[in-house]
């Protein structure tokens, strides 16, 4: 919505005390405004020093879920669990680095301690977190894609050690495959700058749900 020019002065002419009550009834319907708000002003945290702290707590959920694994279904709801907690981090404080950062992080301890497990499934079984996998990686590429070239040198190590999990894993590169994804846009730190074209395309073949598919999606880079 867009806001007039004689709304904002109207709003900005408001005695203080109305204005302050509309502030907060507005912030009680959207509450990742206030989060953020409640960030910026109060938090003595930096954006960097939450991250940090999120990162803490994505691995220590990762190591609990470990200890109780019990099928590939579960474990994509616990990685949905996680991602919107990033989520949530971004919207309250930007931080695109961190988007980035930590969608890697989760992504690279999950499949070091679960790529084996998942392997001990049947591939049926495991085909929706496959899916969830290739699906967040492409989305990784995307958002680096927005990013400043100066940054891909730093995500560079966790890119290729995705590369490499996702190549030890059977399921996950028969997934990669059938879902368009090139596994050496990872291992080679390498990726077509059009990314999301090739995203947008695929997506619109129906590819990357957790249907069974017999051949990879057509498309051509550029």
């Amino acid at each position: 919505m867009i806001f007039n020019k004689e709304f904002k002065e109207a709003i900005s002419n408001l005695p203080s005390k109305e204005k302050d009550k509309l502030i907060l009834r507005l912030l009680k319907k959207d509450l990742n405004l206030a989060n953020r708000l409640s960030f910026e002003l109060l938090d003595t945290r930096t954006a960097d020093d939450r991250r940090l702290d999120i990162e803490k707590k994505i691995k220590n959920r990762i190591e609990r879920f470990s200890q109780h694994y019990s099928t590939p279904g579960y474990l994509m709801m616990d990685m949905r669990d996680i991602s919107g907690e990033i989520t949530e981090h971004v919207k309250i404080t930007k931080d695109k680095f961190g988007e980035v950062s930590l969608n890697l992080l989760m992504l690279n301890e999950t499949l070091v301690i679960h790529n084996k497990r998942i392997l001990e499934a049947t591939q049926g079984k495991a085909r929706k977190l496959c899916t969830y996998v290739i699906a967040r990686a492409f989305k990784i590429l995307i958002l680096i894609s927005k990013l400043h070239e100066d940054m891909l040198l730093e995500f560079n190590p966790e890119l290729e050690k995705l590369g490499e999990l996702i190549s030890e894993n059977d399921y996950l590169m028969r997934t990669a495959i059938q879902n368009g994804f090139d596994v050496n846009w990872l291992l080679q730190t390498n990726f077509p700058k059009n990314i999301e074209e090739i995203h947008k395309d695929i997506r619109s073949q129906g590819y990357l749900t957790s249907q069974i598919y017999l051949r990879a999606p057509n498309y051509t880079p550029k």
